[in-house]
């Protein structure tokens, strides 16, 4: 009964498609089956689960560096080193291939970065615990790969993979290949319904947007000094108000805060300081978004002495924004500073 094995094959990538094209080749020339990153797209937290997933599943994992250190995560790890440390952590057996440091290779494809090269360097230390075999070109490579794994399937046996018929009778197989069937139909129908979901709420987004600026309104706002009377601002259009906010409450905002901002954005008169907006208007605005699902009351907690009103932005209100930005960002060339506003003195 032939055995094959998986050999997840891990590096960092454009710097190294040359050599990991002759790792590839060379475990399909010996029988076996390659896994890379080529399976997956960009990496988040989704794709490393699915990518812990195939380590678990493989027998063997290979790791090639040269002289980047690639991609980091949020701890500042990269993807390469958490593939590295999570296979060694899991007992995959670890076939090493750190380049050697005098070979012929790119400038282009080395990491300057002090820093990242202390990293890097870290790391080919921590795979030099293990044997490892030093390539110095991608033919090398090539060569050095197939008798380590030789070796490797030797000193430490694995379960590997072999055919269902092989090991189960034909209604067993039978069985596998109607599964297989429905599974197949089952990620046909939900990549569908994901790509109609997708669709209409993009839809729902850019239909929120183009609400909010048609619809107008008026506020009253007073100055901090001189004729306190309540002044009457020109209509403004709810995406206006939306833009000047949204950053705002990307966290979260306290109503008044809210309010002597938008005192400072709607005022005339730029020699004299504002006050605030009538807070019952600003109600009216966060209940008008709140009908819309762009803000919510926030959940965030807070001592027990404040008895601030705070509001946020929900998930939808983030995409519109987002969504608003990023029409702003593409119809120009170039992105201003905002001019700095002047705070309430009672700050």
């Amino acid at each position: 009964m032939a055995t094959k094995y998986q050999v997840f094959v891990s590096s960092t990538y454009e710097d190294l498609k040359a050599e990991r094209d002759q790792v590839i080749k060379a475990v399909l020339e010996m029988g076996h089956i390659p896994v890379g990153m080529e399976m997956f797209s960009a990496a988040d937290e989704e794709q490393w689960k699915i990518i812990a997933r195939h380590i678990d599943e493989s027998d063997y994992y290979a790791v090639i560096v040269a002289h980047r250190y690639g991609s980091v995560a949020e701890d500042n790890v990269s993807y390469t080193r958490k593939e590295y440390e999570y296979a060694r952590a899991r007992g995959v057996p670890i076939i090493g291939f750190p380049i050697e440091s005098s070979a012929s290779w790119p400038a282009d494809r080395v990491d300057t970065d002090s820093e990242t090269k202390l990293l890097l360097d870290a790391f080919k230390e921590r795979i030099k615990e293990k044997p490892v075999s030093i390539w110095s070109s991608a033919e090398d490579l090539y060569g050095k790969f197939s008798v380590a794994l030789m070796k490797a399937i030797v000193a430490s046996p694995r379960e590997g993979w072999v055919r269902a018929s092989a090991s189960a009778g034909p209604q067993v197989t039978a069985e596998l290949t109607r599964l297989s069937a429905e599974n197949a139909n089952l990620r046909t129908d939900l990549a569908r319904s994901v790509d109609a979901a997708s669709v209409e709420y993009q839809s729902e987004v850019d239909s929120v947007g183009t609400r909010l600026r048609s619809i107008e309104i008026r506020f009253s706002y007073r100055y901090a000094s001189g004729d306190r009377s309540w002044q009457h601002s020109k209509s403004v259009s709810h995406a206006l108000l939306f833009g000047e906010l949204a950053s705002r409450l990307m966290v979260e905002d306290e109503i008044d805060e809210t309010a002597k901002f938008l005192a400072m954005v709607l005022k005339e008169d730029n020699a004299r300081t504002a006050d605030i907006v009538a807070i019952n208007q600003v109600q009216e605005l966060l209940a008008d978004w709140n009908a819309l699902d762009l803000v919510e009351p926030s959940l965030r907690k807070h001592s027990v002495s404040n008895k601030g009103e705070y509001w946020t932005l929900t998930d939808f209100g983030r995409a519109v924004h987002k969504r608003a930005r990023r029409r702003r960002l593409l119809a120009q060339e170039t992105t201003e500073t905002p001019e700095p506003r002047e705070e309430d003195p009672g700050e």
